[in-house]
Parts: C-alpha cells; structure tokens; sequence
C-alpha cells in the first residue's frame, strides 16, 4: 500500500496539488465573506433565514445563540468552522446524492456500494486522516478532505432509500402517460424522496459538525483548534466555551436543515403561494347576466 501511495504522489502530483489549492481558495474566500463584515449583519441574515424557512422559535434562538457567541468572543473561529463545514458538506452531498440516485435505479450500483458505506461507516474517525495526510499534508485541506470521506454514506443511503419508497403506483401512472425515466425522475421521484433527501443532507452537515475537533488537529482553523488547545493546555474554561459554540452552531444548522425537507419550509422558502387567480379578461369568476329586452308594462 506504501508502494501505491508513493506511486501515485510520484505520477500525478499536479492533481493533488490542484485540488489543495482550489479548496484552500474556496474555504478563505468563504470564510473572509463570514468573516470579515460586523457581526451583526450575518445575524441579521441568519435570523431571516431561520424566520423564513422555520419560524419565529428559531429566529429568537439564532439571535440569542450567535450573540453569545459574540460576548464569547468566538465569532472569527465559528465562522472558519461554518465555512469549512459548509464546504465539506456541499462537496458531500454533491458526491453521495448522484451516488444515492444511481444506486437507487440499478441494482447493481446499490449491490457495489453497500459494502463500501458499511465500511466507511464502521471505520474510525482517525483512520480518515492517514489519507488526507499523506496526499495534502497538514492544514486545512486535509481536514476538508477527511470530513468530505467521513460525512459522504448517510446522504447515498437516505437518497437510495427515499427514491425506492416512492410508490410504485405513481412511477407507472407516469410511465403510461409516456414520461421518459429522465422525466419520472425529475418530476415523480425526486420531488416525493425530497424529505428523505434533505434528512440526508442533514446527516452530512452533522458529521461534517463532528469532524471540527479532528479537523482542528490537521491544522485547520476555527472552534476544532480552539479545543485542541484548550486540551492541550488543560485550558477548562476555553474547552467549555469553544465546545459551547460548537453546540449553539450544531443546533442551529440542524433545524435549519430538517426544516428545509418539509414542503411548507420549502414553498415558504421559495416564496411560492397558491392564489386563485381569475383567467385572462377576469370573466370567467363572473357569471354573465343575459340582455333581455324589458317588457313594458301596460
């Protein structure tokens, strides 16, 4: 296997190398956006977030959770770990719902990827570090790299399971209407798994959450050093408040995204209303009254 590895360092460095510096970018420049404004104008944002796609309990809990955050003063470190778990889990659940998808519609496909997220399920969390260690060293990269590999299986298996529990009656209605699979999968399965998709992504997010303090010991910046140096220097007053942030943070993605798998969030999200709307000409609500000539009396 170390012949492999060195093997591969040797005779495609450059791809390694690309993908460093693309995440590196993509993590900075995400995290300069979180970073760099007052903080009171991603409260703001993130409070109107919450309003909007879950309601007014979680607008109140994001504005006391992230002001405590600021009186912590620990806002520059939870958003470094915003942004490297936002990454993480996009390039996740870019990777695992695709996978999810494909395993749902052949079974082959599901019958080869089972034993590999049984596998990385089971594998310990520290595993995940050799790889990233070897191929991009220590920092941030390789944090985002093992939390990539750690948070990937539950967004394949939710999206597999959601798309075979579309009924089965509905996909035929489709197919005898002559929607081709590319359609029945856009317009049928897609939308009815969305819960079980979004319950996916979800999962990612929280591992991803769970990969701060691993990640924190690669290199990587925000609450996982934070605590990595509060057990070091045996700092209990500083492991408190960091591991503190990290719940408040956890808490608030966590209902955010659960939020985002129900219909009402997403059309309330998405600003979409059913209104009854007459047809053009604004007739056809209106029933027409007939021109009859009136009869004088005699």
């Amino acid at each position: 296997m170390s012949d492999f590895i060195d093997w591969l360092l040797a005779a495609v460095p450059w791809l390694f190398d690309a993908i460093s510096t693309v995440m590196q970018t993509v993590v900075d420049g995400l995290t300069d956006a979180l970073a760099t404004p007052p903080p009171v104008v991603w409260i703001v944002v993130f409070t109107l977030l919450a309003l909007v796609i879950r309601g007014w309990g979680l607008a109140l809990y994001t504005v006391l959770a992230f002001l405590l955050v600021v009186s912590l003063e620990l806002w520059v470190e939870t958003m470094q770990t915003l942004s490297l778990v936002l990454v993480a889990a996009v390039i996740a659940a870019a990777i695992g719902v695709p996978i999810g998808i494909l395993a749902a519609r052949h079974r082959a496909v599901s019958v080869a990827v089972r034993p590999v997220l049984d596998s990385m399920q089971t594998t310990p969390v520290f595993v995940y570090l050799i790889p990233a260690v070897f191929f991009f060293g220590v920092g941030v990269v390789p944090g985002v790299v093992a939390t990539i590999l750690f948070a990937i299986p539950p967004g394949v298996r939710l999206t597999e399971l959601g798309i075979r529990q579309v009924d089965r009656e509905v996909v035929e209605a489709a197919q005898a209407f002559g929607a081709r699979p590319g359609q029945i999968l856009r317009e049928v399965q897609l939308p009815l798994a969305l819960p079980s998709i979004m319950a996916g992504v979800n999962q990612v997010i929280m591992l991803a959450l769970s990969m701060v303090v691993t990640a924190g010991l690669l290199g990587a910046a925000g609450l996982g050093a934070v605590v990595v140096r509060a057990v070091t220097q045996l700092d209990v007053a500083s492991g408190f408040e960091s591991g503190l942030a990290v719940v408040l943070l956890a808490v608030f993605l966590d209902r955010l995204t659960a939020a985002l798998g129900h219909p009402t969030a997403l059309s309330r999200l998405l600003r979409v209303r059913t209104r009854r709307t007459p047809p053009s000409g604004g007739t056809a609500e209106t029933p027409q009254r007939s021109e009859e000539p009136a009869q004088a009396s005699a």
